[in-house]
């Protein structure tokens, strides 16, 4: 586990996850154009009732899933 700590919404927050999704993060970060805390607090504004280190893990997941089925997107399997 790899802590992080994050600005949102003006309040210093740590969050705890895997070092690969904290790989994954900064990837989709990267590839956006913003910044780590930016897309930290855009999952968190979104998240609902979860917490935060979840809500961060399922979109890392629901990343990697729609990246899997547009990559395989000749082929007739569903993803669920």
């Amino acid at each position: 586990m790899v802590k992080h700590s994050v600005v949102i919404a003006g309040h210093r927050t740590s969050v705890s996850l895997e070092d690969a999704f904290w790989r994954a993060l900064k990837e989709i970060a990267a590839q956006e154009g913003v910044s780590l805390a930016a897309l930290v607090a855009r999952v968190d504004a979104g998240r609902g009732e979860a917490n935060l280190s979840s809500a961060l893990r399922v979109f890392v997941l629901e990343r990697a899933l729609e990246r899997l089925v547009s990559d395989n997107s000749g082929h007739s399997r569903a993803v669920r």
